[in-house]
């Protein structure tokens, strides 16, 4: 997580934008989150995510993360 965090918002955007990229890097952001703070919100979205059509919800962080520079529920 903190890894992502200290990209350039570019850098964010680029990782989110290419849609398989987008994907692995939702999958270790997410895992490596709620390996860390725990949370069974984390846990519901780190199994959305984890599935094919978490590539959807990797562009719909990419909006969030234009918006407010961060993921959703983080």
């Amino acid at each position: 997580m903190t890894w992502f965090n200290r990209q350039s918002r570019l850098v964010q955007i680029l990782l989110l934008l290419i849609p398989v990229v987008n994907w692995i890097t939702e999958i270790v952001v997410r895992w490596s989150t709620w390996l860390k703070k725990g949370g069974i919100l984390r846990l519901i979205i780190c199994i959305i995510v984890t599935i094919p059509s978490g590539i959807i919800v990797g562009w719909l962080d990419m909006i969030w993360c234009l918006l407010f520079k961060k993921l959703c529920f983080q």
